[in-house]
């Protein structure tokens, strides 16, 4: 028995799909919404229409050095999606230029389901952070996702999917340390600092890491409603709110300095070196490694700190 079908089976599923939240269904009050909190918003209004019968086809593109969690958080989100009355919400596979084993981030190797010459239409496509791609990846992303319903980057992933043109004009996020790199990479691309994640029409990008996972339950929610997405999260032990706050990274959305002890590099926000150093306009700026520094030397209004 996989998870969903014991999910499905469990008195606590049974007893939410009468059409009570789970803290109701178990006798609990209601958790209090945090302070900026958008647990008690409206369900997303931009909805999306399901078929009216069978699964989403959801590819996630994988190739060398693909992060880990910016495509396994996702998958897991659209796979234990249950209550919508269909056997298998979601259907999930995995997509690249071959089906050549790559290998992922910490070394772990997965062989392709298909390539671009054989994959189902998707109606969702997942981009994570990865190594550099090539022109066929690229052009498979323009041509699947002019009739995807989603198309949406985790993490750096937002480079891959910028660097295909379809970005232009439309506003994206990254990981926190990214935000400057994708600005001067694509200036094209209206870089969102400190959200969660950020849409416009079918395309769509999540900050680092486990952003992804709120992308993919406000995906769900777009899907299938409010209670769905919630169970979900309930059924996975996701606490996280921000699915449904694209403004809860507010922690990233401005650059961190750090402290006189332990300064962060201007460039990618981790911390820094204190023998790396340059000076712009009266002020001293550290860096983790050369290149960062000679990146910030090359254009230093990009880093300066504002204010």
């Amino acid at each position: 028995m996989n998870r969903r079908e014991l999910l499905k089976n469990s008195s606590i599923w049974g007893v939410a799909a009468a059409g009570s939240a789970p803290w109701i269904a178990r006798g609990f009050a209601k958790p209090a919404p945090e302070v900026g909190d958008a647990s008690e918003s409206a369900p997303a209004t931009n909805r999306l229409v399901p078929p009216a019968q069978g699964s989403i086809p959801v590819a996630f593109l994988v190739g060398e050095d693909a992060v880990m969690i910016d495509f396994t958080g996702p998958w897991e989100v659209f796979q234990d999606v249950t209550g919508t009355g269909r056997k298998n919400p979601f259907r999930l596979f995995t997509v690249a230029e071959s089906r050549q084993i790559v290998r992922v981030s910490g070394g772990m190797q997965i062989t392709p389901d298909y390539t671009f010459a054989d994959a189902p239409p998707p109606k969702v496509i997942v981009i994570p952070a990865m190594g550099s791609v090539s022109e066929p990846v690229k052009n498979w992303i323009r041509s699947a996702s002019r009739s995807t319903d989603v198309t949406m980057s985790v993490c750096d992933g937002s480079f891959i999917l910028a660097s295909t043109g379809l970005l232009n004009g439309k506003p994206a996020t990254a990981h926190h340390s990214g935000y400057v790199e994708l600005q001067r990479a694509y200036p094209g691309v209206q870089v969102k600092r400190g959200v969660r994640w950020v849409e416009s029409g079918n395309l769509a990008s999540a900050g680092g890491l486990s952003s992804g996972i709120d992308l993919a339950l406000h995906v769900v929610d777009r899907y299938f409603g409010r209670h769905v997405a919630e169970q979900t999260a309930y059924n996975m032990e996701y606490q996280g709110r921000g699915w449904l706050n694209p403004n809860s990274n507010a922690a990233f959305a401005t650059i961190s300095k750090g402290t006189a002890q332990h300064p962060v590099c201007v460039v990618c926000g981790m911390e820094a070196n204190r023998s790396i150093k340059s000076e712009y306009r009266g002020t001293q700026y550290f860096f983790c490694g050369p290149q960062d520094k000679l990146k910030f030397d090359s254009t230093p209004q990009l880093y300066a700190y504002s204010g």
